[in-house]
């Protein structure tokens, strides 16, 4: 055997031997990287499942921010795993995590107002400054919350249209609430000449509030001076009602001191003891 073929069989051998060790190097660490994977991916379900049902347990606790946190922990994991993996076949896992942070921050500043608006809707599920079905006035949107969602608000406004308004718009402004708190007050005024006998023209107001169940006994209803000149005077007649109770009873006796002041002052019936 010429040398040459002794040399390209030696050159053979070696190669077939490395070749055979970086495949059984390999495959183990593709077996390691597939079971690590697979525990991995179990591992973040059973994770997302518990942090859903713990977050579900606590008391008033919005189910949307409970599937967004359990899923954020999810999809951590999932990014842990990858990583790791690929550390499974040599790879630099710190330029990894370096490469993920850059474009972490690039895509955060692409997307800005979006993560804005899911800032702002972590904020909302959390305070609960509304929360479905109240009504709520800011200087932009008003209307009946339908849905508060991570990006945005769904609001029904008062003439049945549809309204969508992003979660920042709602966080960075005063929010008016006209649901939350149960008792509104009401304020009606009544403008008389200044020579109508104020007392009677206020027991008479009175009256009109005692009327109605709606009104509340307490606080009782009241009847101040608004505003007077040498001709008029303006007499306001606050009451309180029950919040769900508040259109329809403010409605009603705006009508019935209407109705009463239109009748002339020298033929006004006296109201009952």
């Amino acid at each position: 055997m010429n040398p040459q073929t002794t040399d390209f069989l030696v050159a053979s051998r070696a190669a077939i031997t490395q070749l055979t060790g970086l495949a059984v190097h390999y495959s183990l660490s593709l077996v390691g990287a597939i079971l690590l994977f697979l525990v991995g991916w179990m591992l973040s379900r059973l994770l997302h499942r518990w942090t859903l049902n713990g977050l579900s347990r606590i008391r008033h606790f919005d189910v949307t921010l409970a599937h967004f946190l359990a899923n954020v922990v999810r999809y951590a994991v999932l990014i842990l795993v990858a990583v790791m993996a690929l550390g499974q076949f040599g790879v630099q896992t710190t330029s990894i995590i370096a490469t993920l942070g850059a474009a972490g921050l690039a895509i955060g500043l692409a997307l800005q107002g979006t993560l804005q608006n899911i800032a702002a809707g972590i904020m909302l599920l959390i305070l609960r400054p509304f929360r479905v079905g109240e009504t709520i006035e800011t200087p932009q949107v008003a209307g009946t919350v339908t849905e508060i969602g991570l990006f945005a608000t769904e609001l029904r406004t008062s003439d049945g249209l549809f309204q969508l308004a992003p979660n920042s718009a709602l966080w960075n402004v005063p929010v008016k609430n006209y649901s939350r708190l149960p008792t509104r007050r009401y304020e009606v005024a009544v403008t008389v000449p200044a020579s109508e006998d104020l007392a009677r023209t206020e027991d008479r107001l009175l009256e009109l509030a005692r009327r109605d169940d709606r009104i509340l006994d307490a606080p009782a209803p009241v009847v101040s001076i608004k505003e007077f000149s040498t001709e008029t005077v303006t007499l306001a007649l606050s009451a309180w009602v029950k919040t769900g109770d508040y259109s329809a009873a403010t409605r009603d006796l705006t009508r019935r001191v209407k109705l009463e002041f239109d009748v002339k002052p020298d033929t006004a019936p006296v109201p009952a003891p």
